[in-house]
């Protein structure tokens, strides 16, 4: 038994066909912890980690004692790259470090259908039965895209061909994804996700 989603026709939201999508990728309940697992991993793993200070080590010179250790009233001073010189090194500098977290394969799979599952409960997703485009203007797919009167939207296709992905890269309050690619932060950001029929089929295989 599956859910029966209206399939639109893009050019004047028409309900063109009906499609029948799986039960087990889009009618699993919401797991917010698990969804907000994956969120904090994809957001944690787009951290570059280069970040990078230098210790009293790594900082050039200071081999000799600045001046001898008694008698001068000054304070006693064995190096002029300790932190608290103003050319020394830091006390807790920074090291370079990946904020990559582990999510196994089940945890992300899980975590996407109650995604997806979510978007359809709120009628965030949309369904369509294709799209093509006859050129490569940002124009034309703008024009599509109004449509769903979303500030934010995300394009799920099968393949991105040259026409898409050129015409679409100008447009900033849309993101095109494949479905071998799908980022859990833009889904969940996203006011509406307009997927293909051939895309949905192919996220079925994948999820299921």
């Amino acid at each position: 038994m599956g859910l029966q989603i209206p399939a639109l026709n893009i050019k004047d939201l028409s309900v063109a066909s009906s499609v029948i999508a799986s039960e087990e990728i889009f009618g699993k309940p919401f797991n917010e912890t698990l969804v907000h697992q994956l969120v904090t991993k994809y957001l944690a793993g787009s951290r570059a980690g280069t970040k990078a200070q230098k210790t009293r080590s790594d900082v050039s010179g200071g081999g000799a004692k600045p001046w001898r250790q008694k008698g001068t009233g000054r304070a006693r001073s064995g190096t002029t790259r300790s932190p608290v010189w103003r050319t020394g090194g830091v006390a807790f500098a920074a090291r370079p470090r990946n904020y990559d977290q582990k999510l196994n394969r089940k945890m992300f799979r899980i975590g996407l259908v109650s995604i997806l599952s979510e978007l359809l409960r709120q009628d965030r997703l949309v369904v369509i039965d294709s799209l093509s485009l006859e050129s490569a203007k940002t124009k034309e797919l703008s024009l599509k895209i109004k449509k769903f009167e979303a500030a934010r939207s995300v394009l799920i296709v099968d393949v991105i061909d040259d026409n898409l992905a050129l015409a679409s890269r100008n447009i900033t309050s849309l993101n095109v994804l494949e479905v071998n690619n799908l980022n859990p932060v833009l889904l969940v950001g996203a006011d509406k996700v307009i997927i293909t029929e051939d895309a949905l089929r192919q996220l079925e295989e994948r999820l299921v």
